[in-house]
């Protein structure tokens, strides 16, 4: 083909991906693509990856593992192997809290004392008894550890509360279960005293009619006179009870001298006037 257009290169073939990453674990996922090396410019702090795969309440807890982990008869400890495991523990902890080893080294320099004395031909005592062996207070001690660490796990296994199980909690209203204030003495004394003011503010003063009967006041005259041959007329009167009941008594003593049932007699004028009752002859 003749022309400007056979002159023209060829056309530069398409760009393409870079090639994946083949037989290659990725490290991590970032946002879900997959991280095969990490950053240059990643700070790591020097703690950050560390792993504390155990951790001990203290140089007992610490030296029953170290017995436990290899099988030691705990009333015939080994104190070489076991002082030398301890000791490399020991060094690892001291790096990184000097307060939590003081504790250990404590232990450590018993340990050493102790396997010391181990290596010292026993010393007789003066009344010829076997002497004591070295290790007779760390096994007394971590006899006694024992037995606590097995009761904090009875402890710990037994139901607690909030942990395995709540309190059963009922909603009591208020109104079924009213709570009455106190009272104070002296409230209660003012109170009275305003109940008594009112009540004589409030008094009322009620008459009421007595009932008297004539025929009740003549047989209370005969009975007064029966037995007597006089009476004097004031006798039958009972000034105390009253003007309504005197004329009671005055008006039946009239129906008794009416009917001829009773006599009044006089010696002379301005006499005192006796009662009789009337003569009836037989």
């Amino acid at each position: 083909m003749n022309g400007p257009l056979a002159e023209l290169p060829p056309a530069p073939a398409p760009a393409t991906d870079p090639p994946a990453v083949v037989d290659q674990v990725a490290i991590a996922r970032l946002y879900g693509e997959p991280l095969f090396a990490l950053p240059q410019d990643l700070y790591i702090p020097p703690d950050a990856l560390e792993v504390i795969l155990e951790a001990f309440e203290g140089p007992l807890d610490l030296l029953l593992y170290l017995i436990r982990r290899q099988n030691f008869n705990i009333l015939d400890i080994p104190m070489a192997e076991v002082t030398r495991q301890y000791l490399r523990y020991i060094e690892q902890i001291r790096q990184r809290n000097l307060e939590l080893a003081a504790e250990y080294l404590l232990m450590a320099a018993m340990l050493i004392e102790i396997k010391s004395r181990m290596l010292l031909p026993p010393t007789p005592s003066a009344d010829g008894t076997e002497p004591e062996d070295p290790r007779a207070e760390l096994v007394r001690r971590l006899l006694e550890y024992e037995q606590i660490q097995l009761a904090a796990r009875q402890l710990e296994a037994l139901p607690q509360l909030g942990r395995d199980f709540w309190r059963a909690q009922v909603h009591i209203e208020q109104s079924l279960t009213p709570r009455w204030p106190e009272v104070c003495v002296d409230d209660l004394r003012a109170a009275w005293r305003d109940i008594l003011r009112r009540a004589r503010l409030a008094q009322r003063h009620t008459i009421t009619r007595e009932t008297l009967s004539v025929r009740e006041s003549m047989s209370a005259v005969l009975r007064a006179l029966q037995g007597r041959r006089f009476v004097e007329f004031t006798e039958l009167f009972d000034p105390a009870r009253g003007v309504a009941v005197a004329v009671v008594t005055f008006v039946a003593m009239l129906e008794l001298a009416k009917e001829h049932l009773i006599e009044l007699t006089q010696a002379e004028a301005y006499a005192p006037i006796y009662v009789r009752l009337a003569y009836v002859p037989s």
